[in-house]
C-alpha cells in the first residue's frame, strides 16, 4: 500500500514540475522571439528640416521645429538601439542636407534624405516632425501613412495608439492616424509614417516637446508602437 501511495505521489509531482515547465518556456519564449526579430530589423530616423529650413517655431519660446526634430530623433535612436534594433539617421546635426543654399536646396536636401534611405534599406521608416495650427487650443500627436499603403496604415495606427495613451495622461483627446500625400512617405516600399509629436501652436504642448523628459516619452511611446505593430502583423 505505501508502495503505491508513493508511486502515486512520484507520478503527481512529475506531472507539477513538468507543467511548471512548459508554463515557464511559454513566458518565455515570446520574448525570445521578440529580441530576435528586432536584430534583423533596421529603422531609419528622419529628423525633419535643418539648416536654413528651421520648420515652424513655438509661439511661446520662439523653439525651432528643426531642432526639436533632431533632440527627438536622437533620443529615439538611443531608445530603438537599447532594444536591439540597427538604426541609422538622415540627418544627425543641426545643418540641413543640401550642398549650398542656392535655389533648391530644399529639393537638394530631401534627395539626400531619399538617398540615405535607399542606401539603408530600412524596414521601418519614421520621419519626425513637429504640427502647428492657427487655433491655440488643438493638441496632441498626429501619425501620417502614405495613402492607400495598407502596411503604412496599420503601422501608423500602432504608432498612433501608444501616442494617444502618452497624450491620455495630459487630459488631451486622442487623434487618428491620417493618410497624406508626403515625399518622404515614397522613399521605401515598407511601412513609413511621419510623426508630428505636438503642437508648437499649442503652450502647454510647447512647453511639453521642450522638456528632454518628455522627449524621452516620446521616445519610448514611438518604440512601443513599433513593438504593438510586430506583435500584431509580425510575430
Amino acid at each position: 500500500m505505501k508502495k503505491s501511495v508513493i508511486a502515486v505521489c512520484a507520478c503527481l509531482l512529475a506531472g507539477v514540475m513538468m507543467a511548471v515547465g512548459l508554463c515557464l518556456h511559454a513566458l518565455q519564449t515570446p520574448q525570445m522571439v521578440a529580441s530576435e526579430t528586432a536584430t534583423e530589423l533596421k529603422i531609419v530616423i528622419d529628423a525633419g528640416h535643418g539648416g536654413m529650413d528651421g520648420g515652424v517655431t513655438g509661439r511661446t519660446t520662439g523653439v525651432k521645429e528643426s531642432d526639436l526634430n533632431l533632440a527627438i530623433s536622437l533620443v529615439l535612436s538611443d531608445t530603438l538601439r537599447e532594444k536591439g534594433y540597427a538604426v541609422a539617421l538622415t540627418r544627425k546635426t543641426e545643418a540641413g542636407l543640401y550642398d549650398t543654399t542656392a535655389k533648391g536646396f530644399k529639393r537638394r536636401d530631401m534627395q539626400k534624405r531619399k538617398e540615405t534611405v535607399e542606401k539603408e534599406k530600412p524596414s521601418f521608416l519614421v520621419s519626425v516632425h513637429q504640427n502647428y495650427y492657427p487655433s491655440r487650443t488643438t493638441r496632441g500627436a498626429q501619425v501620417f501613412f502614405e495613402e492607400g499603403n495598407e502596411k503604412g496604415e496599420k503601422f501608423a495606427r500602432s504608432l498612433q495608439n501608444s501616442l494617444n495613451a502618452l497624450y491620455e495622461t495630459q487630459k488631451v483627446r486622442a487623434r487618428k492616424a491620417t493618410g497624406g500625400d508626403f515625399f518622404m512617405l515614397k522613399c521605401t516600399e515598407n511601412p513609413s509614417v511621419i510623426v508630428e509629436c505636438g503642437f508648437l501652436s499649442n503652450p502647454d504642448d510647447e512647453r511639453l516637446l521642450c522638456s528632454a523628459s518628455w522627449q524621452k516619452r516620446l521616445a519610448e511611446s514611438i518604440a512601443d508602437g513599433i513593438s504593438e505593430y510586430l506583435s500584431a502583423y509580425i510575430l
